[in-house]
């Protein structure tokens, strides 16, 4: 009986993490510009909606280093960053729903360059009460586009 109880918390589990794990997936949309073009949109599509950019996470400079350092030289990017942000509405929403949701936070868009392609993305976070940071990603992210 504790077995079949555990085995049945254990396979819980499982189906939790692999819904996490298919909620992860990225949302990318081609950015018509260059990247210097796309961060500029990006920062003032955020800005826009009232939020300020805590952090700019340079991975397109990161990555090159690190390569070095685990013996691998191929290029990912061309250039990529990421701009990590909040809001306090919807964080302080998504946290009264389910306080496990600060995993989630801050909310980020990536921008990058591989090959003169620009993108422009941001994880998909579209279970329950968490579409309310997706449909803010969307937000921002048409309005980078029609920058």
């Amino acid at each position: 009986m504790i077995v079949a109880a555990a085995l049945a918390g254990l396979a819980a589990a499982a189906t939790t993490v692999a819904t996490t794990a298919a909620a992860q997936d990225a949302i990318t949309l081609p950015f018509d510009g260059s990247f210097e073009d796309a961060t500029f949109a990006v920062e003032n599509a955020i800005v826009g909606q009232g939020l300020v950019i805590d952090d700019t996470s340079h991975v397109g400079d990161m990555l090159p280093r690190t390569g070095q350092d685990v013996g691998s030289a191929e290029t990912i990017f061309d250039a990529a960053d990421i701009f990590a942000f909040c809001s306090a509405v919807i964080s302080r929403q998504v946290k009264e729903a389910d306080p496990a949701n600060i995993r989630h936070c801050p909310y980020g868009i990536f921008f990058t360059d591989r090959g003169g392609e620009v993108t422009i993305g941001y994880r998909d976070d579209s279970d329950g009460a968490m579409q309310a940071v997706e449909d803010l990603l969307v937000s921002i992210a048409a309005d980078a586009g029609s920058l």
